[in-house]
């Protein structure tokens, strides 16, 4: 934003915008600031509220519900309900998988095999010769019996239906020139010459209410509804209006203010409460902890803590030393029984793997030089 620019110069505002904005602000002002007080005292009531109680009692109930229903769940899925689904599945495939499998390899397949030969043995030997006496037996019938016959009824339905075509044609002929002359010729001669006039002045003779209708209908209208409604609208609702907009928004433009004022306010009012507080309890609560409960935690960390936290670690110690000895004597005292009862371990046979020898390591006073090699 260029800082050395001129601000750009502001509308005059009328002389009912100025009459408005100071009332109108005081009066919002004093209704807003109690509204921002509690608006922020409720703000600040809501974050304490969460730093102090809903963040640490939602962390419990997390831990509760893990605790009560995530890990039993998990532990029920993992070591019962998983090894129960393992061991199902190896009974099934060992009890029904496996016993219908061998059935299907070494007892239906060469089962269904065998009927389909012996199906197709008896098709090959009794259907076959059947079918082919049958066939022959049909096309004698069809060729010695039935081609004559149906050649026969195809001559007479041919020859019928040409002498009903010649008798339909000639009554079409005759019915239609009827028709023609005592039906198609005089409505026609009705059409042009009395229809079609009586129809055209009928028309004309709408046309000209409709007109006359419609245009009374539209001065009617336009006299009665829209010049009342356009100088309504025009001398009563735009002034209204405009008043109307003028004050909602200088009362808008009130609450923005008012609003950012009672912050201010209220910003003040809080830190006032905050240093009150502070000296009325935190600076009383700090001065007695840095003078009276430190030292008194000092020397108890001194006197008390640090000797029983040396005493326990010495404790501790000593435990662990005698907890490791006890160890060793008992492996030692198992070894010995092991090689009572059963003797000696083997002892694995060396195998010599031809590896060359190790070379002696060098030294500050060797080399492996040519020149300098001793």
């Amino acid at each position: 934003m260029d800082l050395d620019k001129p601000p750009a110069p502001q509308p005059p505002e009328g002389c009912l915008v100025v009459a408005l904005r100071l009332p109108v602000r005081i009066v919002v002002l004093v209704l807003v600031v109690p509204v921002r007080l509690a608006w922020d005292a409720l703000v600040a009531a809501g974050r304490f509220l969460y730093a102090t109680v809903m963040r640490p009692l939602g962390r419990a109930l997390r831990w509760a519900g893990r605790a009560l229903f995530v890990r039993p769940f998990v532990a029920l899925w993992r070591w019962v309900l998983v090894p129960v689904g393992t061991a199902l599945r190896w009974l099934g495939r060992v009890l029904v998988v496996a016993p219908l499998g061998w059935l299907h390899a070494r007892l239906l397949t060469p089962l269904g095999h065998a009927l389909c030969r012996a199906a197709r043995g008896v098709v090959t030997c009794l259907l076959t010769p059947l079918g082919h006496a049958l066939r022959w037996a049909a096309r004698g019938v069809v060729t010695h019996l039935l081609a004559p016959f149906g050649r026969g009824l195809a001559w007479l339905a041919r020859a019928a239906g040409a002498l009903l075509a010649a008798v339909g044609i000639g009554v079409f002929t005759g019915a239609a020139w009827l028709v023609r002359y005592l039906l198609v010729v005089p409505a026609r001669w009705l059409y042009a010459h009395v229809l079609s006039p009586v129809g055209r002045a009928l028309l004309w003779v709408a046309e000209a209410l409709v007109t006359g209708a419609g245009t009374v209908l539209y001065w009617t209208a336009r006299v009665v509804f829209v010049l009342p409604a356009l100088a309504l609208w025009r001398w009563v609702l735009v002034p209204v209006g405009r008043v109307l907009a003028v004050v909602a928004r200088e009362v808008a433009d009130a609450l923005g203010h008012a609003w950012r004022v009672a912050g201010h306010l209220s910003r003040v009012v809080g830190r006032a409460l905050g240093t009150l507080f502070r000296w009325i309890f935190v600076e009383p609560a700090r001065w007695v902890y840095r003078t009276v409960l430190t030292p008194v935690g000092h020397v108890v960390r001194d006197v008390v803590l640090r000797p029983a936290a040396r005493a326990a670690r010495e404790v501790g110690r000593v435990t662990r030393l005698t907890l490791a000895a006890a160890r060793e004597t008992l492996r030692e005292t198992r070894r010995d029984v092991r090689r009572a009862l059963f003797g000696e371990p083997r002892q694995p046979a060396e195998v010599d793997r031809r590896e060359p020898p190790a070379r002696d390591p060098r030294t500050l006073g060797s080399s492996t030089t040519v020149l300098t090699k001793d």
